[in-house]
């Protein structure tokens, strides 16, 4: 008998604001919401943006002013929105219009008679000196410098990009003053936020499930597709020298790929369980929740945290994109919609999933989430916001182009719908399952990707599946971006709501329809409606992942066939207090009340510490120990 790996708690933050609480699924659907959530969401984003800080009961802004909850969303609601999803770059990253590059020149003397000479530090001349130069002392700093000939130089200027497009996290959020983050690369505070986010959301103190596993039933699965390529990770260390800066000891360490997970290791839960990152740039999220669904439903491990977290609005980063020709550019957003009369197009729309499109519009964001097994969920009362019974990943086979989309993805997605039709039926399927787009924004992947989904739904017998695509909103965070589908999904089960793709005005003339219901606007179908989503990633290089996510309503009735009334009944008594706590979370955050786990030099063990025998490990800080008792796989042959 399978485990059930189902979800417990989800965080983060993006674009659309902090994850937990459904918070940022609220922001997409924001319009259609009751006055008293819409409130919520609005002042969550006060928070999170240092807009206003919250004591006594009112919330102080920046001008001094101490207002209610109603007086300050109508005097800074409006803006708040404005600094949030897909928008123009704000400087508080960079000024897309003054990026600073270096031209090569050639300096030369005015006339063949004279000779260019220039003074300078004595301690900023080359060791390595041209052989033209002619260096003399002029101070005990000073010297200066006759060149015969010519001088090769390059000259500091900046240029505008040409994409000027993203899916920024709030303006004004600053993870890195919420914890001490001792220059962490902006994807590792990140980090830090939304995997804190995530164990919060919970309801469950973390000492209480530590105390319900063993040490080595956990596990730790996440990554991010690119790595920390700002200035405090390895962008930093490829470039200090080229811009006469000094690498620090921290550029190469930090910007690995893994640091997400080895940080939630050491800094947040103490884990001393499974650890691995998988990396399949889009289908990164996918491919670490494969691995940890796996060791859930074989009993290998029973709670597992699986995220990513990933950083890419750099101006390296989006001109290596731009000149793959992968980015929505600003004058081919303007051609598409046919203006001539201003300089900027509406950045708000530069990502258009399945319609007239240029290219996708990279974002950020910090995703995690907590899996169980069924079992210790119900003992111990958690919330279950759905369930992830399979997760199928396939390779492109033979291609061209490393970039070109392949077969794969007809595989993941075929499996997929397989898997859930033998799990919810042929109705449930065809009927009452939604599809979570990969949805880049791209011309070439609104026909590959439609064909995709068209083929697979119409081989099942579907009508009508609803496919909608949230990157519309958030934009393209790379390897996060399947937990942006995954925590944005869960959503629609709280509110009813799916979220259409709203930039898309309308579907372009080439994308497959057949069996298909694209979802251009949001609609109410009930928080019961849907059993199901296919969760879909189509990724770069040929790494493409499908998830299959069970609606928590499904799961419930799953589950009341495995336990008793009785522990069925236990287990929603002590989800009563769990959902008391995890709002009272939701609400600390709100306010400003909450912070980021952060636990440096905390507990640290060394092999002293530990107590062996040939049966078992005991740590400290651990009720269940470690042990050795492992079975021979191969007694057969040994």
């Amino acid at each position: 008998m399978a485990r059930l790996p189902v979800i417990i708690g989800f965080g983060g933050i993006n674009s659309a604001g902090r994850s937990s609480s459904h918070q940022a699924y609220r922001r997409i659907v924001f319009d259609l919401l009751p006055s008293h959530m819409q409130q919520d969401v609005l002042l969550d984003l006060a928070t999170l943006t240092n807009a206003a800080d919250y004591r006594n009961g009112l919330w102080h802004t920046d001008d001094g002013e101490a207002l209610d909850d109603i007086a300050l969303i109508d005097s800074i609601g409006e803006t708040l929105l404005a600094q949030t999803l897909i928008r123009r770059i704000h400087p508080s990253l960079f000024d897309v219009d003054h990026v600073t590059l270096h031209k090569k020149s050639v300096l030369a003397p005015n006339s063949q008679e004279e000779k260019l000479s220039f003074t300078i530090k004595t301690r900023s001349l080359p060791d390595d000196r041209p052989a033209n130069w002619h260096v003399a002392a002029i101070s005990d700093n000073l010297s200066r410098v006759t060149v015969d000939g010519n001088l090769e130089a390059f000259i500091k200027d900046t240029r505008p990009l040409s994409v000027k497009s993203a899916g920024q996290l709030p303006t004004g959020f600053d993870a890195a003053k919420l914890y001490q983050s001792r220059n962490h690369p902006r994807g590792l505070q990140m980090t830090v936020y939304g995997a804190s986010d995530a164990l919060q959301s919970t309801g469950i103190d973390w000492e209480v499930i530590r105390s319900k596993v063993a040490p080595d039933e956990m596990a730790v699965y996440a990554a991010n597709s690119i790595g920390q390529m700002d200035d405090l990770g390895f962008g930093g260390m490829l470039k200090s020298a080229l811009m006469g800066k000094r690498t620090t000891s921290k550029h190469l360490p930090l910007g690995y790929a893994q640091m997400p997970a080895d940080f939630v290791n050491a800094y947040l839960l103490g884990s001393v369980g499974n650890v691995g990152t998988s990396i399949g740039a889009c289908a990164t999220y996918f491919f670490n929740l494969e691995k940890a669904v796996e060791g859930i439903k074989t009993g290998k491990f029973r709670v597992a945290m699986v995220g990513g977290s990933d950083a890419p609005i750099t101006p390296e980063i989006i001109e290596g994109f731009r000149t793959m020709g992968a980015l929505a550019e600003d004058t081919a957003l303007l051609a598409l919609d046919q203006i001539s009369n201003q300089a900027e197009p509406d950045h708000t729309r530069s990502c258009r999933p399945f319609a007239q499109n240029c290219g996708f519009t990279i974002g950020e964001s910090s995703q995690w989430t907590l899996l169980m097994d069924d079992e210790l969920a119900i003992e111990l009362g958690a919330e279950i916001y759905g369930a992830i019974p399979a997760v199928f990943s396939h390779a492109d086979g033979h291609k061209k182009s490393i970039s070109a989309p392949g077969i794969g993805n007809y595989l993941t997605m075929t499996k997929a719908m397989a898997y859930l039709q033998n799990m919810i039926g042929k109705t449930g399927l065809t009927e009452r399952t939604f599809i979570q787009a990969h949805g880049t924004s791209t011309p070439q992947n609104r026909v590959t990707e439609s064909h995709v989904l068209s083929k697979a739904a119409t081989s099942f017998g579907a009508k009508n599946m609803p496919v909608t695509a949230v990157k519309a909103y958030i934009g393209h965070s790379q390897g996060t971006a399947g937990g942006d589908q995954l925590h944005l999904s869960l959503g629609v089960w709280k509110d009813g709501i799916l979220p259409g793709i709203v930039t898309s005005q309308a579907l372009a003339d080439d994308v497959y329809q057949e069996g298909l219901h694209f979802q251009l606007k949001h609609q109410e179908y009930g928080s019961q409606y849907f059993d199901a989503a296919l969760l879909n990633s189509k990724g770069f290089g040929g790494n493409n992942a499908t998830a299959v996510l069970i609606a928590p309503h499904k799961v419930m009735n799953m589950l009341s066939k495995r336990y008793s009334q009785e522990q069925m009944a236990d287990y929603k008594e002590k989800n009563q207090q769990v959902r008391i706590a995890a709002e009272a979370y939701n609400q600390a955050a709100i306010h400003g009340e909450s912070h980021p786990i952060y636990k440096f030099g905390f507990h640290v063990l060394g092999g002293e510490d530990l107590i062996m025998s040939e049966s078992e490990i005991r740590l400290p800080g651990y009720d269940i120990p470690v042990s050795l008792k492992v079975n021979n796989d191969f007694d057969d042959i040994c």
